[in-house]
């Protein structure tokens, strides 16, 4: 809501906890006029006090998005200026589960860091639960990949590939009459039944994928600049090639 209100050249997206520092405002603003980038974001040298396992989360959750999403986001914070550019082409995604600092790094403008050490919190207390981290983890995750999806097709044709090597041994063991009577055609018929299950579940996955794809309405390509075409000189015909 906040950026669609703006309107100026430049946007800025910070904490209200004072753990974004305004000092340093400034330099980030400049550091904007200075590059022409579109993006100048403030990125965590250290984590303050959070506590060790709020640490180790956030360390197993950026190197989950860095192997999915295909972008790198450790130290990453919501701390931000964007320029014009940049918001108009954010305020265009449709989608409704916005993971502001993923979408942003997705756009992929020209981006400044700046380095900042986060201070302690000057009013009220963390909200983010344990529960409310892993929901927000799973949100994020989901909103840029599709693996988890291509797990179940995966799962399905090892599972399958598992059945045939041991239905192959139990057929082996009731062609040697070693095979408890009725055990070979159970074991068979659950394993046909368990491949065939995880096999499904697989290719709806893959059009669940496809689907999960399409309504997020992503545009195929964010646009930086328009370059305008260079004039082309009108050629006037000699008067040896005149009729």
């Amino acid at each position: 809501a906040g950026l669609e209100a703006a309107r100026g050249e430049a946007v800025l997206v910070m904490d209200g906890d004072r753990q974004h520092p305004p000092a340093l405002i400034p330099r980030m603003v400049r550091l904007w006029h200075e590059t022409g980038v579109d993006v100048v974001e403030a990125i965590k040298v250290d984590r303050g006090t959070e506590s060790a396992m709020h640490r180790a989360g956030a360390r197993l959750f950026y190197g989950l998005m860095n192997h999915l999403a295909g972008f790198r986001l450790e130290r990453s914070s919501d701390f931000k200026l964007l320029s014009r550019r940049a918001v108009e082409a954010l305020l265009r995604l449709e989608e409704r589960n916005l993971f502001f600092r993923g979408l942003v790094a997705w756009m992929g403008f020209s981006c400044m860091q700046v380095p900042f050490e986060v201070p302690e919190r000057t009013r009220g207390r963390s909200k983010w639960s344990l529960r409310r981290l892993v929901a927000f983890s799973v949100r994020s995750i989901t909103a840029f990949s599709t693996l988890p999806l291509h797990l179940i097709t995966g799962a399905g044709v090892l599972f399958l590939v598992f059945a045939l090597i041991l239905g192959a041994k139990v057929l082996y063991q009731w062609w040697t009459g070693e095979a408890v009577e009725g055990f070979t055609t159970v074991i068979l018929l659950q394993e046909i039944i368990g491949s065939l299950l995880m096999l499904s579940l697989g290719i709806i996955g893959l059009y669940l994928a496809r689907i999960y794809e399409e309504v997020k309405r992503r545009p195929r390509s964010v646009i930086r600049e328009v370059l305008p075409r260079p004039a082309v000189p009108e050629t006037v015909p000699s008067e040896e090639a005149r009729p």
